[in-house]
């Protein structure tokens, strides 16, 4: 059976109040959140992302994390890194374990978008250990938005700075996110820091930061509402599953799209191969929303390797001449400059969507707990 990429989300509950993010105010009930039966039910993984909500937030994370290293060959959980004492708890029994902290910016910035007091203290001070016990594999990611978007090359050179991992977004919009209005107001000046990362990241020595510029030159692309730059396979080679035990295509869609529920389901097989799960599949085809993130970006960018490669390589032959990467390389950019588009134009080319009824992708229970 061919290995898949999974993304494991363990729970809906957190302690963060993030701005581009409702989910805190819909959380999943911890006594209906995934169990290790169901766990043991999934597939072989070449890479599995535990994420949330906060997963730190379950005192059983270990216990999961055990289970998936029976069926994962790679293993990153992402966090605030708010719970320091339970991530290095985890780490010294899972030292090859990867570990991805989202910071939003520079101390001032990160507390105000994260809405958790001391928040960058916090993670700094959780990544800062992390290094110091020898973990090889931590860094940090950053959602881009016009509230942070001057803090992207500092914050950059900070993991340099600690050679750490540093992984970007930009804002998205779903019903995992419980949101439909998150936009990039002034897509010139995200663009610009874009491009001034794009540059950082292509002067290293780094092949793999080579092609993290080409990442960021897809976020360009999608602020402003293009159509991606590579072919999304999700349903195919990659799925996520929810504290439900819902097996879904992605966390990328309006709304939530279920091939199956593992929790139900005899074997992960029968879920996968279902009428249920080809339907989904079949809506992925015809999907328009363009997202650009990591879970679905990654996996394409291994399949279709030649096209990132073909433009790292352009790339770095420029740099012998010394021309940089421009964000005016990108069509639809230089027409915005020249007046030939207009804002109002691309924000209709965006996910946000002011006027959604926003589908939380809770469960009954859960949604009756909340009213």
């Amino acid at each position: 059976m061919k290995k898949l990429n999974g993304t494991v989300i363990v729970t809906y509950r957190c302690n963060a109040r993030c701005n581009m993010c409702n989910r805190y105010k819909k959380p999943s009930l911890p006594e209906e959140e995934l169990s290790l039966e169901t766990i043991q039910k999934l597939p072989p993984m070449y890479f599995t992302n535990i994420t949330g909500g906060e997963p730190f937030i379950r005192t059983d994370l270990k216990e999961i994390v055990r289970e998936l290293y029976k069926k994962s060959d790679r293993i990153v959980i992402s966090t605030n890194g708010f719970f320091t004492d339970r991530i290095i708890d985890l780490c010294k029994e899972f030292p090859q374990i990867g570990i991805r902290i989202s910071i939003e910016g520079l101390e001032e910035t990160n507390n105000r978008i994260r809405g958790l007091e001391d928040g960058f203290n916090r993670g700094y001070t959780t990544l800062k250990k992390l290094v110091e016990m020898g973990m090889k594999d931590v860094g940090f990611g950053m959602t881009v938005q016009d509230a942070n978007a001057k803090d992207l090359v500092a914050l950059y050179n900070l993991s340099n700075e600690m050679n750490m991992e540093f992984a970007t977004a930009s804002l998205h919009n779903s019903f995992y996110f419980v949101e439909a209005k998150n936009i990039i107001h002034n897509r010139p000046k995200v663009a610009k820091e874009f491009e001034n990362l794009i540059n950082e990241l292509l002067k290293s020595k780094s092949p793999k930061k080579w092609f993290r510029a080409y990442f960021n030159h897809g976020l360009i692309n999608y602020i402003y509402g293009q159509k991606r730059l590579l072919p999304c396979d999700m349903a195919f080679d990659t799925f996520f599953i929810d504290p439900y035990g819902d097996v879904m295509p992605c966390n990328g869609t309006k709304d939530k799209e279920v091939m199956g529920n593992l929790n139900d389901a005899s074997d992960w097989n029968t879920l996968w191969s279902s009428p249920q799960a080809e339907a989904v599949r079949s809506k992925v085809r015809c999907c328009d929303r363009n997202c650009w993130m990591i879970g679905s970006v990654s996996p394409a960018m291994h399949k279709y390797i030649w096209v990132p490669a073909l433009w790292v390589l352009k790339h770095k032959l420029k740099f012998w001449t010394s021309r940089k990467y421009s964000m005016y390389e990108n069509k639809i950019v230089r027409d915005y400059r020249d007046g030939k588009v207009r804002k109002e134009t691309l924000d209709a080319c965006s996910t946000c969507d002011l006027n959604a009824q926003i589908n939380d992708g809770l469960s009954e229970k859960s949604r009756e707990k909340l009213s």
